[in-house]
């Protein structure tokens, strides 16, 4: 078969990634915008591999009872495939729904790629925001009403530009521009200066809207070719310009996490749900918690915070352990840094480093005083890697410090499932897993876990 050819197709499972598992004579067909137990009419889009073949639905001619109307309507299955917008690929599902469908692609992989017993450690299901805060915790009926729907969470939206000056995000598994009219997911006020956006020069422009309120507008036009004509991404190994001094970018906002206040760039990463930031300090500090209800963090030891962005998890970590906690945050953005220096300046313990997280800890790996290694054997580390996860030789760089106990923050469950299992491989067993539905109306899924030694310390 070619592309173009339509086949009517049972859909049996969801993968990882937000597509679904259909079947034609044996060959897995990978296909949006359903979920399991629809009979769905597909046009096919990629027959080349002879393992999969990659289709879109045009047709819903059974739908499962999990279905709804989409929160996107331009997203819709009604809407031609190339007409949908992406970002929202479990929108077309009841939000309990998604949350087991979330659930079953996170015990897939803790069994598949990590080899791991996800009978027993995905026993938890996939939390709300509001269960993990307490219900109604900091929200008005307005707030409580869109997290019912799992609308108007996102405090940071980008869209692009095209040539002929089109403002929109991209088509789902696409680059190609899509004008929208609402951006159900992105909060009321981000979603009005987003419609507002007139043309301009091809490329990116970011919506941030801090605790303050108010929404900032980024335009990221597209560097020029190298001779300067027409539009050209920056070439491989090129050299930076750097950050423009002034530039809107680099303007300081504050974030709000209960009574803390955090410095960071307007251009800089912070959590996208509007009560991300809080709903995982509460996940990490629950985490850390005994069971008697004593605080999980020595101050006497040395605490990790790598991959610390701008001191979020690290100003947990102080938090528990008091005013004299030893913590360092370990990030690669230097201005991340700089903002991390400031925002953990009330701790005399806590510092922070420019460093690429992989260099630095194979340095201290490497470097630790036998006082510093002793201390490091009764501290914490946390890590909230990247989508790709921190990779085997972190993790192995991290057990061979031998902490106490390491907290992981996951944005991924592949690479989340990968990493549990190569600390498995070097003494570290996964005693906890909360998975948490920062993304509604998404197939992503934040998760935090927790580590301790197989051969604990006396």
């Amino acid at each position: 078969m070619q592309p173009g050819d339509l086949l009517d197709l049972d859909v049996s499972g969801v993968a990882h990634g937000g597509v679904f598992v259909a079947r034609h004579e044996g060959r897995v067909v990978f296909i949006p915008d359903t979920l399991p137990g629809e009979r769905v009419r597909v046009r096919l889009t990629d027959t080349r591999k002879s393992s999969f073949w990659r289709g879109e639905v045009l047709e819903v001619l059974d739908a499962a009872p999990e279905r709804r109307t989409h929160v996107w309507a331009q997203a819709d299955v009604d809407v031609a495939p190339e007409a949908r917008p992406g970002g929202a690929d479990f929108g077309h599902i009841a939000p309990a729904h998604q949350r087991e469908l979330k659930h079953r692609v996170l015990v897939d992989a803790l069994e598949r790629i990590g080899r791991l017993d996800a009978a027993s450690l995905a026993a938890e299901p996939v939390r709300t925001v509001a269960e993990i805060l307490g219900q109604g915790e900091g929200e008005g009926a307005d707030d409580a009403d869109a997290d019912a729907d799992g609308i108007r969470w996102r405090t940071r939206v980008s869209l692009h530009v095209d040539d002929a000056g089109r403002v929109g995000p991209y088509a789902a598994r696409s680059h190609r521009v899509i004008e929208v009219s609402e951006l159900p997911l992105a909060t009321a006020s981000i979603e009005r200066a987003a419609l507002a956006l007139r043309g301009g020069d091809a490329g990116r422009i970011d919506l941030v809207q801090p605790a303050d309120g108010r929404v900032r507008i980024l335009h990221r036009p597209e560097p020029a070719s190298p001779r300067g004509r027409g539009r050209g991404r920056r070439p491989a190994g090129a050299a930076s310009d750097g950050p423009r001094r002034g530039a809107p970018e680099n303007e300081t906002i504050r974030e709000r996490v209960g009574d803390r206040e955090f410095r960071v760039d307007a251009g800089g990463f912070w959590q996208v749900h509007r009560q991300a930031a809080a709903t995982l300090t509460r996940a990490v500090t629950d985490a850390l918690t005994t069971a008697d209800g004593a605080p999980g963090v020595d101050p006497d030891a040395w605490h990790l915070d790598l991959y610390g962005g701008v001191g979020l998890f690290a100003a947990a970590l102080a938090d528990i352990g008091g005013p004299a906690t030893r913590v360092t945050s370990v990030e690669s953005d230097a201005r991340a840094t700089e903002h991390a220096g400031e925002n953990l300046v009330e701790w005399i313990g806590a510092r922070a480093e420019t460093d690429r997280v992989d260099r630095w800890i194979r340095r201290l790996r490497a470097e630790a005083s036998p006082a510093e290694r002793e201390r490091l054997q009764r501290g914490v580390v946390l890590l909230d890697p990247p989508r790709a996860g921190a990779g085997t030789d972190v993790v192995a760089d991290i057990a061979a410090l031998e902490p106490r106990t390491v907290v992981y923050v996951a944005c991924d469950p592949v690479a989340l499932a990968r990493d549990l299992g190569a600390f498995r491989d070097a003494g570290y067993e996964a005693t906890s897993l909360t998975p948490i539905d920062l993304f509604p109306n998404s197939h992503h899924l934040e998760a935090v876990a927790t580590l301790s030694r197989s051969d604990p310390r006396g």
